[in-house]
């Protein structure tokens, strides 16, 4: 197949400050679905590379909108692709389908960025943090030739029957009044990606989850023992209350906290959760939400990474 057939690539930016930046599309005719943005290097050689995924529904320039991650990390010679999978958006992340694109690309742009040999890095925000974990668990799990040297993950759900559990009690909560758009949709997403319910389907449940508090033989959580990984979250309790009316059961963090204590109890001596305060804001109008991009300070992450 002719490159040109292959992909399309488009400059579309440059910044001041030494990046480049490209919008790739994996294929011309498509321009919703498998492309990334890339912020590459100028004044310094690229010495690795890293995935960040953004959260459900977003794209790749909300991450560049939210965070100053990818410019900072360019800054450390670090180049940095922010895809939109196959499976588009709305994207599940832990599915084959998606897992299967997100391998396509990582495999693509090492080869067109000439990335072999050096460190890899995967990371993202919420479902993008999922779908990261997952690559992580699946890269050890079926030997890929491309295994990151560390992940990490923003706020991210990584146990989806709990997700699922406490999506239908924020409903049951909610008694006769209008169930939360989202919640509804997440429960419908859930039974139908993963193929049912926890009480009809317990092993799906276990197999795409990053994380499984009820699988006690923590077959999920083990593929990551000798992976650097680190969690950020902001569990602000109150505001979750206040503005949504959710819990625990409803909240990303539990997940989180219980993952970093199983990889430590299981020797991982380079698990590592960060916990903010009042850090969550969302641009452009810095409008309070602990479930933010903002939460991850750019510069303390980079040099995590660079040091695994």
């Amino acid at each position: 197949m002719k490159p040109a057939l292959f992909l399309l690539v488009i400059l579309f930016s440059k910044s001041l400050f030494g990046q480049k930046k490209e919008r790739v599309y994996l294929n011309p005719k498509n321009t919703t679905a498998n492309w990334y943005i890339a912020i590459v290097p100028e004044n310094k050689p690229v010495t690795a590379s890293m995935f960040l995924l953004d959260g459900f529904g977003a794209s790749p320039t909300d991450v560049l909108l939210q965070s100053d991650l990818p410019t900072q990390a360019a800054n450390q010679g670090i180049l940095t692709i922010i895809p939109v999978l196959q499976t588009g958006p709305l994207y599940f992340g832990v599915d084959d389908a998606s897992q299967q694109s997100l391998r396509n690309q990582v495999q693509h742009t090492f080869t067109k960025y000439r990335l072999q040999g050096k460190p890899f890095f995967i990371g993202g925000f919420s479902i993008g943090g999922t779908c990261a974990v997952k690559y992580a668990q699946l890269a050890v799990q079926n030997n890929y030739p491309i295994k990151p040297k560390a992940v990490f993950a923003c706020d991210p759900p990584l146990d989806w029957e709990r997700f699922y559990n406490g999506a239908k009690r924020v409903a049951r909560l909610s008694g006769s009044a209008p169930v939360n758009g989202e919640v509804r949709y997440m429960i419908d997403r859930i039974e139908k990606e993963i193929g049912g319910t926890p009480q009809t389907a317990i092993q799906n449940f276990h197999r795409l989850s990053p994380y499984s508090f009820s699988d006690t033989t923590q077959k999920a959580v083990k593929l990551l023992v000798h992976t650097p990984v680190m969690l950020i979250t902001e569990p602000d309790v109150q505001w979750w209350l206040k503005e949504r009316g959710y819990d625990l059961s409803y909240s990303n963090f539990p997940d989180q906290v219980a993952v970093i204590n199983e990889l430590q109890h299981l020797g991982n001596k380079k698990a590592v959760l960060i916990t903010t305060n009042n850090k969550g804001y969302r641009k452009p109008n810095n409008t309070r939400h602990p479930h933010s991009w903002s939460i991850v300070e750019p510069e303390p992450l980079i040099k995590w990474l660079l040091a695994q």
